[in-house]
């Protein structure tokens, strides 16, 4: 791991980088894919990886690039139309990238992956393996959300936030964000007199920012999902450079192009980081607010005396959202029991539980060290009942 990176003149210090490149930058007009755009691409990132740093591409298209070889004239809207074109479509962009990462003898190799992956902690220490692997042997991985299989109730939504997810799992030293326009700016880039935000210290100085909601035809994100990804990454330690796909080169080169997002906290350990943004809830405490000062301001574990109520069927091992009497979000955190042993305990203190439980119910309901604290974001990641990675909150 190389020294941290708060500014984009040490981007060229970075020993790993994920970079994001969104379908309306490998696309033409016409829907198809762009060839010369994606080996422009490549020739920049196998530049970065023969000069010795670690490269992780999180690449769109695979739906682009199939859905005209499948005989659609536009982007299938239904399920089934757009998996048999990321399907086809995902074949087409893997021969491209290794053709093309091959004339520098650099194998690269495919990630498919579901939130599924994220959202259980064994599938995603997996998958973590099989990134430090592929990269400590000097491998290029090539990472798209499997779209032939994700379900719409179960999805990232858009390659941002995987981006953002990706990062924070390889334990990146940046993220860089690749889509057609150069950067944020303080009003529609298409407006006389916007001007490009060059560098953004906190999140809550762009909240009032005029973005839209969808990229190209060809693409599902769009400058909101962006800024996602960038506090997504920005709140565990990890710097984003928001950019046009021409100007990679120029980004790596640690010049004044796109967006710089600073860092606005330390580096996050990675089990507290999938506790935060990508593990599955299985369950919900509801707490008094003594107990949210004390998650709060203390940094202490959550005991039962402090619990109102318990909702959701969960195993002693399972995160589980732990909320206020409001319903906001206070923390996630790993349960140390099952839901069904924890209605006799809630409310009471150590005494009273060791004298008509035993000791083995003298412990935190949720460990410090298993707990991580959250809350809204200044993008409105969370919403509702669905948590910062888009993923929905079993009941």
């Amino acid at each position: 791991m190389t020294s941290p990176i708060v500014d984009r003149r040490q981007l060229p210090n970075a020993g790993r980088v994920v970079v994001k490149i969104g379908s309306s930058s490998l696309t033409r007009a016409d829907g198809r894919l762009n060839v010369p755009a994606l080996r422009k691409l490549v020739d920049v990132l196998a530049e970065q990886s023969l000069a010795g740093k670690q490269v992780v591409l999180v690449s769109s298209g695979a739906i682009a690039a199939g859905f005209m070889p499948l005989g659609y004239d536009v982007r299938p809207s239904d399920v089934a139309g757009a998996q048999a074109a990321a399907a086809v479509g995902q074949s087409v962009l893997m021969a491209q990238y290794t053709d093309a990462f091959s004339a520098y003898e650099i194998t690269v190799g495919q990630i498919l992956m579901t939130a599924a992956d994220t959202v259980r902690r064994d599938r995603y220490q997996h998958v973590a393996q099989a990134f430090e692997r592929m990269l400590e042997l000097g491998a290029v991985p090539i990472v798209n959300e499997n779209d032939a299989l994700a379900t719409s109730e179960l999805r990232f939504g858009d390659n941002d936030r995987l981006a953002a997810l990706v990062a924070q799992l390889v334990q990146a030293d940046a993220l860089i964000l690749l889509t057609d326009v150069n950067g944020l700016y303080d009003a529609p880039p298409k407006q006389p007199g916007a001007r490009r935000i060059a560098t953004v210290e906190r999140m809550e100085d762009v909240a009032g920012v005029e973005v839209t909601g969808r990229g190209s035809a060809f693409g599902t994100g769009g400058m909101v999902t962006k800024l996602q990804s960038a506090e997504m990454a920005t709140t565990t330690g990890i710097p984003v450079m928001l950019t046009s796909a021409p100007n990679v080169r120029a980004a790596f080169e640690g010049m004044d192009v796109g967006t710089w997002f600073v860092p606005t906290s330390g580096r996050s350990r990675r089990r507290k980081v999938w506790l935060e943004h990508a593990a599955q809830m299985y369950g919900r405490l509801v707490i008094d607010p003594g107990a949210e000062r004390a998650l709060r301001d203390r940094g202490a574990s959550l005991l039962a005396a402090g619990i109102r109520s318990v909702h959701g069927e969960f195993a002693a091992g399972d995160p589980v959202e732990v909320v206020n009497e409001a319903g906001d979000a206070i923390a996630h955190g790993i349960s140390n029991f099952d839901s069904s042993e924890l209605p006799q305990m809630l409310g009471r203190s150590t005494d009273e539980m060791r004298a008509s439980l035993g000791d083995d119910f003298v412990r935190s309901v949720v460990h410090r060290d298993e707990l991580t604290l959250v809350s809204p974001t200044v993008t409105d990641i969370v919403t509702g009942r669905v948590t910062q990675s888009g993923i929905p909150v079993l009941d």
